[in-house]
């Protein structure tokens, strides 16, 4: 029988010992208050572990990609890469990462576009990372967390292999911060990032 904690009970026994400074510290900053399952993924990126966090579309999952963001930015040489499935999407949040970090520490990778590839902050389509991990480029040195935006993806019979290579092939101490959409593939979606990540979920 297994003895691991739930995400919840993981919160709440971080939360009764006041392990989480980084957290409480973020938590300060937002306007509100962080609901359970946002605050359940917080603590367990403080922890050192990768989550997978799915939710309907505006129910905040952004929130846990943002604090793994802020998680980077405490610390002077860590990165993160930030992967969405569409270009659009990437000039979005390079656009919001810029605004509030600054333009010098905010990058974008799109394979039409290439700004400022050394920041800390890089954002850029899955498949441009994945191109990255088969080149062993050296932007992946100091590289923290990967957030992997709709990964959801996985069960597309067309690009699903991109996301399942990117998965397979990061550095086993790179942490995933995932989302995706409730739906009926959200369980193999689960499934197929434990099998591939050699970090606990």
């Amino acid at each position: 029988m297994s003895t691991e904690l739930s995400p919840a009970e993981r919160f709440a026994r971080a939360k009764q010992r006041g392990r989480t400074p980084e957290l409480d510290l973020f938590r300060r900053d937002q306007r509100f208050d962080l609901d359970d399952f946002q605050q359940a993924a917080c603590v367990a990126l403080e922890q050192g572990r990768s989550v997978l966090v799915a939710a309907p579309t505006g129910a905040g999952k952004t929130i846990v990609a943002e604090f793994g963001v802020h998680l980077t930015m405490r610390h002077p040489t860590d990165k993160i890469f930030y992967t969405t499935p569409i270009k659009a999407l990437s000039n979005q949040k390079f656009n919001e990462f810029v605004r509030t970090y600054g333009a010098s520490e905010v990058g974008l990778l799109t394979g039409d576009t290439n700004v400022n590839p050394q920041a800390r902050i890089v954002v850029m389509t899955t498949e441009v990372l994945r191109n990255m991990l088969y080149a062993g480029s050296d932007l992946l040195r100091d590289l923290r967390f990967v957030v992997m935006d709709e990964v959801h993806y996985l069960a597309d019979r067309f690009r699903g292999a991109v996301w399942e290579e990117v998965i397979i092939h990061l550095p086993s101490d790179v942490r995933m911060i995932s989302s995706a959409r409730p739906c009926r593939t959200r369980r193999s979606s689960a499934t197929g990032c434990r099998r591939c990540a050699a970090t606990p979920m």
